[in-house]
């Protein structure tokens, strides 16, 4: 069902150009979302710019935490391979290589494929489009060798491509350790993690790995410079105060040749701002994101949002969002009985709730109740 379509040149329209509802990505909030929908009988389209589908799964190769409902022991490849199992067998059809680059009142979406555009018409949308890589300027960040965790993720995982040989990874949050534990798995050398913060950022269990392999997580320390002729060669890193300012005297260099930054990240809202959604700032939740309710609808009742894009999470929460999304853009359409949608999404809430508990968890369940209550605050204004 997810395989290229390259019919464009020959006239054949290689997707509905009037599906139900259109998704925009085929990450882990999207895929999950159509396979709901299409189990209550929608016709679903998802697109996705890149080439292959799944989005960050196919790049976490760790095994997931939490409960048998979120995967708990089951690498995030095993668990997009399922999700693309299930979208396959309800009919989701999935439109790989195909970049939406607008949408425009009426339920629009332009699309382009192959170096063709299309304008397709959907009654409902969901944006799942996820985030993007924040960076940290630094005297030679521009030097080849500097590039996001993301980034080498994809190129160990994916690519199977060793971005380095001696790493210096920036942020000690989940994401900066337990890639800098796959740069590890595949044969780098990881010289240290660098956290401005005064503790590590992430979960215990990812940053014990790391110290049980001997790596030095340096907390209270930043990156000052990367110097090299061509490329990174050594970085020098600093303690800084509590303000985050660099300490004069506690500069020291390491030699490396690849700087990895996992310094968060921030929702991708270019289709959201096109729509003329409405937007808030929540520095928690990665930044700017929209406003929407707790069915992840926004200020557009046509225009829903899941996963990253309506706030940075974890992959789990993804899932759950999209599955909370589908289940509210069904009942918005008919195709499921009002009161079976709002005791689906409750039981979804709950394990919602779930992943957004204990010392990092429960920062992002206030952030999420404070989203909800701009969004009624937006409604009674």
């Amino acid at each position: 069902m997810w395989k290229p379509n390259t019919d464009w040149e020959s006239g054949v329209t290689p997707m509905r150009e009037k599906p139900q509802v259109a998704i925009v990505g085929a990450g882990p909030a999207g895929l999950s979302a159509a396979a709901v929908l299409a189990r209550c009988g929608a016709q679903v389209t998802v697109y996705d710019e890149n080439d292959r589908p799944g989005g960050q799964l196919f790049k976490q190769i760790h095994k997931f935490f939490g409960s048998g409902h979120h995967g708990a022991g089951v690498r995030g490849v095993e668990l997009g391979r399922q999700l693309l199992a299930e979208c396959e067998a309800v009919g989701v059809e999935i439109c790989l290589s195909h970049t939406v680059y607008g949408i425009f009142p009426g339920g629009r979406l332009g699309v382009t494929h192959a170096g063709y555009s299309r304008i397709i018409r959907a009654e409902k949308i969901l944006i799942a489009t996820g985030a993007t890589e924040k960076a940290l300027a630094f005297p030679g960040w521009d030097l080849p060798g500097v590039m996001g965790a993301g980034a080498a993720q994809t190129m160990v995982n994916l690519n199977r491509v060793l971005p380095g040989r001696r790493i210096i990874m920036v942020g000690s949050g989940n994401v900066g350790l337990v890639v800098g534990f796959q740069l590890l798995q595949a044969g780098a050398h990881l010289a240290a993690v660098v956290e401005a913060k005064s503790q590590i950022s992430g979960y215990a269990v990812h940053a014990n790995k790391l110290m049980r392999a001997g790596v030095p997580i340096l907390t209270g320390h930043t990156v000052l410079e990367a110097r090299g002729r061509d490329s990174v060669e050594e970085v020098t890193i600093g303690r800084v105060d509590e303000r985050y300012r660099p300490i004069p005297g506690t500069e020291r260099t390491i030699e490396a040749d690849t700087v990895c930054l996992a310094v968060g990240l921030t929702p991708s809202i270019e289709l959201l701002r096109m729509a003329n959604v409405g937007l808030t700032h929540l520095p928690p939740m990665g930044g700017y994101l929209p406003l929407h309710s707790g069915t992840l609808c926004t200020t557009n009742p046509d225009i829903y949002v899941a996963g990253d894009v309506a706030g940075i999470e974890e992959a789990s929460t993804a899932m759950e969002e999209g599955r909370l999304a589908g289940t509210a853009i069904a009942a918005a359409l008919g195709l499921l009985e009002q009161r079976e949608a709002d005791r689906q999404m409750e039981e979804i809430r709950r394990r919602a709730a779930q992943l957004r508990t204990g010392p990092h968890g429960e920062a992002r369940g206030a952030a999420k109740a404070e989203l909800e209550r701009r969004y009624v605050q937006w409604q009674n204004s």
